[in-house]
């Protein structure tokens, strides 16, 4: 048996978790002829979930993600080392 502790994290979870909804959402938007990236950057600029449309339940996946979750995790995935 081995003695060394195994270090856990549920970062990455959370990660994966918060990617999957952002695509999803973004599907939803482009689907309803929205413009994703602008209604995204709405919504995390001003928080009103109307800019994020009901088509396929986008608008509550979104609205169960902090969005200072969602602007950590878009600045960890674009400034960090992967």
């Amino acid at each position: 048996m081995d003695d060394k502790t195994i270090p856990f994290s549920l970062g990455n979870e959370k990660e994966i978790q918060i990617r999957m909804v952002l695509n999803q959402v973004y599907e939803a938007l482009k689907e309803k002829g929205y413009n994703p990236i602008n209604q995204l950057v709405g919504y995390i600029l001003s928080e009103d979930p109307t800019y994020i449309t009901t088509h396929k339940g986008a608008r509550t996946l979104i609205c169960k993600i902090d969005r200072d979750d969602i602007l950590q995790s878009l600045f960890k995935f674009y400034l960090t080392d992967k």
